[in-house]
């Protein structure tokens, strides 16, 4: 039976999504005194979109989830239960993090779906998927990526069974002895390659791309020559790589600092970006791909059916016939893709791209509504795709939530205080 609407001042804020951003968000408003509700299944994403066998292509230092107080990092959580977890992180042993994480930090997340976000006279109203529906202030959209998988328009009639996108797979083991094409030059393409060989696949990677980039090794510091070097090396490491771990050296302390990513350009802005988030893939992987053929700058002009199997055709003329084609073609940003952002709702959204155009605090042109995660990368650039970015978004949120409320409306931000609360479930 539908619910009624819940009092206003019971949800000051409501954070659609639990992932990294959702987590690191609520985390942040929690510890803030915001009366902060959260919603969606714990790493919904990362449980469903990615495969068993993955690895993180993020560096250490640059995979923990953003605390308010620096805390709950992979380095306590190794400590504490994992004292054999190293890098690269195996996606097993991130989810156990995330999911130490998330019982520490977002105790309480509720795992009901939000399914319509619309505008009311105060704020906005919200339906959950059992039929309840909520009042809140403030909204923050962290609903990950799964919405915004790209195919390229020359799959747009191909059945499933002949080809699919590498985030609708969790296990390859169903490709033993099967051919299959990998399209894709990215971390996404060579892992998943990597994958279905281990798999028993025969695999070919397709790469648009003249050559595949790759993410170098981290040297290990007992390899340089003297007591010196060893002991300077660390220093200069962190001077010339901040522990975001996102672009090239000098470009990476661009993106890793959000506010002066914003004060360039958007003319510098989209080269910059695009250099950082350029497809490439980790170190670890090569060795892995002995043996795969890949064949470099070749793009797909069509695909078509034939029999029960597929007929790729690339723009040097070639032609290959597989059983399936594995679409490792990245992610493409609508916000107006989020199916519980209505038309109404959604138009109202300024947008460049398919981003929303946000302010300082992540909020959108719409007063209260604010968007974080890839999304927000338009606005504040690639950092945002990684968990890393978790560590500027979750402050920088608060200050805009906080800072953009009049003092009226600030009161029904507030987490009650016992005696209140008691209050209001005695009413």
């Amino acid at each position: 039976m539908p619910g009624t609407a819940a009092n206003v001042s019971d949800c000051g804020v409501v954070v659609v999504g639990a992932g990294p951003y959702g987590l690191a968000s609520s985390a942040h408003l929690g510890a803030a005194g915001v009366n902060v509700r959260t919603f969606g299944r714990p790493m919904e994403f990362w449980h469903r979109r990615m495969p068993g066998g993955m690895f993180l292509r993020s560096a250490w230092e640059a995979s923990s989830i953003g605390h308010p107080r620096g805390r709950l990092t992979l380095d306590e959580y190794r400590d504490a239960h994992a004292p054999g977890m190293t890098a690269p992180i195996p996606i097993g042993d991130f989810l156990r993090y995330a999911e130490w994480f998330r019982q520490q930090a977002v105790p309480d997340v509720d795992e009901r779906e939000i399914v319509d976000i619309s505008r009311n006279g105060y704020g906005f109203r919200l339906a959950l998927d059992d039929g309840d529906e909520l009042a809140a202030e403030r909204v923050v959209v962290a609903a990950g990526l799964e919405p915004f998988a790209a195919r390229p328009h020359q799959f747009d009639e191909i059945p499933p069974r002949l080809a699919s996108h590498s985030a609708d797979h969790t296990d390859f083991a169903g490709f033993e002895g099967r051919r299959v094409l990998v399209v894709g030059g990215g971390q996404s393409a060579l892992e998943s390659a990597a994958l279905l060989r281990e798999s028993g696949a025969k695999v070919t990677v397709a790469v648009r791309a003249s050559r595949i980039h790759w993410l170098p090794a981290p040297r290990l510091t007992g390899q340089l020559a003297s007591a010196r070097r060893r002991l300077y090396r660390p220093v200069i490491h962190r001077i010339l790589f901040p522990s975001t771990d996102v672009g090239p050296p000098g470009l990476n302390w661009i993106v890793a600092l959000p506010p002066l990513f914003r004060a360039f350009p958007r003319l510098l802005q989209e080269p910059i970006a695009e250099r950082c988030i350029r497809p490439a893939g980790g170190y670890w992987l090569r060795s892995r791909l002995h043996g795969a053929e890949i064949s470099t700058g070749r793009s797909v002009v069509t695909a078509s059916p034939e029999a029960d199997r597929l007929r790729v055709t690339f723009d040097d003329g070639t032609a290959q016939v597989v059983d399936h084609a594995l679409l490792a073609t990245g992610f493409r940003i609508d916000i107006r893709r989020l199916p519980f952002l209505p038309p109404e709702l959604a138009e109202a959204i300024a947008v460049d791209r398919g981003y929303p155009l946000l302010k300082r605090g992540f909020e959108s042109s719409v007063p209260g509504l604010h968007f974080v995660g890839a999304p927000a990368a338009r606005s504040f650039g690639p950092v945002m795709r990684f968990v890393s970015g978790t560590r500027f978004t979750g402050p920088e949120l608060t200050r805009g939530v906080l800072g953009r409320t009049s003092a009226d409306a600030r009161r029904l931000l507030r987490r009650p205080e016992p005696a209140e609360a008691d209050v209001a479930r005695s009413a």
